[in-house]
């Protein structure tokens, strides 16, 4: 399948690969696409190949992923409970760690009207799964949690910024994020560009500033990694074709794979690899963990496209159904709800199965993680 409508010039430099199998001659973008035909899957392969096999000899891993797993019957031997890896008290304890380092990290003080805007979103809750995301990579690579915190805050703030900005009237003008009204509500345009702006840049003094424990060369590294993810071969670049996309007739599975893997991947994919560089990860270590953060930023994207048509605004926290008033492209417009399922299922297969060579306990987070992106409920 090619991209229709490829007039535009960034749609035929940015083509990665269409789904015939071949590669476009035209690909130089330094993001990995998850589908390449040398993976074990493609969404559009008449009959996939079966699920790789993980072996994590005796250790399982359990994550309470949603209302119904929560509730279900629990028939456990307590030597098999003592190897459960539990989700929800990592998620909690290393969540308070990241809350407690980002309102230690953006105080209030002067100017007040900035500082408060920047903490009215910063601190207005979320999952943070893109600092525990960066904390676990490290981790499991014998790294510190303090080593990795820096970085960790810093995606946090630039996902935040970029939540910030895309709530905007000129982006995406909604008027909810985390169940509260948005930055630009409560404190105007004006105040939300600049608060967003100023935690832009105080991500990158933060990790320069704050990152004990490692060598200038890994956190020069971990700096670059960051920028890139967010720039203009990144969540910008995504950003740009979203809003260039507006209006566009007939676009294609491609086109729209573009836009997440830059709008929403590549964020996901810098917290991952930062905390791998920070944790002493090899480069052939970084690549797997690059494939990994890949697949499961994809991930995140099929499943808020799936969300939007299926929950409320109560339960999403933001304005539910806002993608079809808006008659945007989204993978159940494309493919359908269950192909948009089928295709998460795949991406979350694929994804741990980059993490099968590494310590089972160690890699327990990320598995875990990669879980709950896949059957979060908001």
């Amino acid at each position: 399948m090619s991209l229709v409508n490829s007039s535009p010039t960034w749609v035929q430099t940015h083509s990665i690969y269409n789904f015939t199998g071949t590669k476009s001659s035209s690909s130089h973008l330094y993001l990995c696409h998850p589908l390449k035909n040398k993976l074990p899957f493609s969404l559009f392969l008449p009959n996939p190949m079966t699920k790789p096999v993980i072996h994590f000899s005796s250790f399982s891993i359990s994550a309470i992923l949603t209302k119904e797993t929560t509730n279900a019957p629990q028939e456990q031997s307590k030597s098999e409970k003592d190897q459960v890896f539990n989700l929800v008290a990592y998620m909690i304890e290393k969540g308070n760690s990241v809350n407690k380092a980002l309102e230690d990290a953006v105080f209030l003080t002067d100017p007040l009207k900035i500082h408060e805007s920047m903490r009215y979103s910063l601190l207005a809750g979320g999952k943070r799964v893109r600092p525990l995301l960066c904390i676990a990579a490290c981790e499991l690579f014998g790294g510190q949690e303090s080593v990795a915190m820096p970085s960790a805050c810093a995606t946090e703030m630039i996902h935040t910024m970029s939540l910030m900005h895309d709530d905007l009237p000129c982006m995406d003008n909604d008027d909810l994020r985390r169940g509260k009204p948005t930055n630009h509500k409560v404190y105007g345009e004006d105040v939300a560009v600049l608060a967003g702006d100023a935690m832009l840049a105080f991500a990158f003094e933060y990790i320069a500033t704050a990152t004990k424990g490692v060598s200038s060369e890994r956190t020069a590294r971990v700096i670059g990694e960051l920028a890139k993810s967010i720039g203009s071969e990144g969540l910008v670049a995504g950003q740009i074709v979203d809003v260039c996309s507006e209006g566009m007739a007939n676009v294609g599975l491609e086109h729209l794979e573009f836009i997440h893997l830059h709008k929403t991947a590549a964020l996901l994919q810098g917290s991952v690899v930062m905390g791998a560089i920070l944790g002493g990860a090899n480069a052939d270590q970084v690549a797997k963990l690059r494939k990994f953060a890949m697949c499961i930023g994809l991930l995140f994207q099929v499943v808020d496209d799936i969300l939007d048509v299926t929950k409320s605004s109560q339960e999403l926290g933001k304005t539910a159904g806002k993608d079809l008033v808006a008659d945007k492209t989204t993978y159940p417009k494309l493919i359908g709800l269950e192909k948009s399922r089928e295709f998460a299922e795949k991406l979350n297969r694929e994804a741990q199965y980059q993490l099968a060579g590494f310590d089972p306990e160690k890699a327990a987070p990320l598995i875990a993680l990669a879980n709950y992106i896949a059957y979060r409920d908001n």
